[in-house]
């Protein structure tokens, strides 16, 4: 897995990392399964606090993406395969879209804009995962 963030970027490192992570995983990069690096070694990689890594994690890990063990380190608990969501996930992220699209309407997106490029993304994570050859 190749993670990428941007020191110069308003949204926390922290963040970011958490954000590639699920990227990863939604594009089939990272399976059900899968072993994430170790905070300590990410950290190093990355050239930042380990602190911030294991928020990262720990932020993951209350999402129910990862779990965490202390043989097995980080290990990716959760793909698109896996299921119906947990419940209260849907509301939660209904919550969190209501303010990405206000921000995309007070920034002057429109609905067909906004429509278009949500179904291009999902499209794009379609794709990548069948290419990867994983089940979408």
């Amino acid at each position: 897995m190749l993670l990428t963030i941007d020191l110069d970027s308003e949204v926390p490192i922290y963040q970011q990392i958490r954000d590639r992570i699920v990227e990863a995983i939604a594009e089939g990069e990272l399976a059900e399964g899968s072993a994430l690096p170790s905070t300590r070694q990410l950290a190093a990689d990355l050239a930042i606090n380990f602190h911030t890594v294991n928020k990262a994690y720990d932020l993951l890990r209350q999402e129910g993406i990862i779990r965490i063990n202390r043989k097995s380190g980080a290990v990716v608990r959760r793909d698109s395969g896996s299921g119906p969501p947990q419940p209260g996930y849907a509301d939660d992220w209904q919550t969190r879209l209501r303010t990405l699209v206000a921000e995309a309407t007070v920034h002057g997106m429109t609905p067909e804009d906004v429509l278009q490029r949500c179904g291009d993304t999902l499209t794009s994570f379609h794709a990548q995962r069948t290419t990867k050859g994983t089940p979408a």
